[in-house]
């Protein structure tokens, strides 16, 4: 009778761990969504780029109580943990070797072909909504 009241208990501390963990889950995810509908009413460039930067740390501190906690490597031994997180970084480290050099090669691209480089500068202009009259002056024009 006693283990069984012990065994109780101990579980009891593992599920305070784990409504912990969701309540801060959920408070990461609820101030990412207000940031992010906020960040839409920023017009500075600068600005809306340090919110974006705030929501990708808010992202990284979500996955990482999620591989904490809910994979369970929290507990784990740290040669464990690193057979996980050291491809994990190398995979980060690819995504962005490989945007780094994709942004390279359309810029020396635009250097050395005046075509490409003209069109990768033009700005389109928004089209305005007419929701019937378009359609009519395109016909008219066709005939």
């Amino acid at each position: 009778m006693a283990q069984a009241g012990h065994a109780e208990h101990s579980n009891d501390g593992a599920v305070k761990e784990i409504w912990k963990v969701t309540g801060i889950l959920t408070v990461l995810t609820l101030v990412e969504l207000a940031l992010g509908f906020w960040m839409m009413k920023i017009e500075s460039p600068s600005s809306r780029l340090a919110m974006k930067g705030t929501i990708v740390i808010l992202m990284m501190v979500k996955a990482f109580y999620i591989v904490a906690y809910f994979m369970h490597l929290k507990h784990e031994l740290r040669n464990l943990i690193m057979t996980i997180v050291v491809p994990l970084a190398l995979f980060i480290w690819f995504i962005t070797a490989f945007l780094y050099e994709g942004n390279s090669y359309k810029n020396l691209r635009n250097t050395y072909d005046p075509y490409k480089k003209a069109q990768t500068t033009i700005k389109v202009e928004k089209k305005e909504e007419a929701h019937g009259e378009h359609g009519s002056e395109k016909h008219k024009a066709v005939e």
